[in-house]
């Protein structure tokens, strides 16, 4: 199927951003909620999928349920955004108004996802 080109953009996106995750592992663990457990294998995993759902995206029989894990996907890491405002230290460094924009984005994103089901 010929898909927009702006659809293999949003793939390449999610597999550059999952493996990065392989890349600079720690640059994802420091900035996980507490209250979630076993950091490492999480960031590895998420990055596993942030890699395959991007791969998925461009296949035509699987494209919607990659759609649907995409938007998943981004409504977990919102926790991951909260936490981020909870404290300086969780902040990674980033000013407030940076981690306060990337809610919205994320909202943004899935809205792209879900532009191409049924596509």
């Amino acid at each position: 199927m010929d898909y927009p080109w702006h659809l293999y953009a949003m793939a390449a996106l999610y597999i550059v951003a999952g493996t990065n995750h392989f890349i600079k592992p720690k640059l994802y663990t420091r900035i996980m909620p507490y209250y979630i457990p076993k950091h490492t294998l999480l960031v590895y995993l998420s990055g596993v999928a942030e890699v395959l759902l991007g791969i998925m995206v461009c296949i035509p029989s699987v494209k919607n349920i990659a759609i649907i894990f995409i938007i998943l996907m981004l409504l977990v890491f919102l926790l991951v955004h909260f936490y981020m405002l909870s404290s300086k230290k969780a902040s990674a460094g980033l000013p407030k108004w940076v981690l306060i924009s990337r809610i919205p984005l994320q909202f943004l994103l899935m809205y792209w996802a879900y532009s191409y089901f049924n596509l």
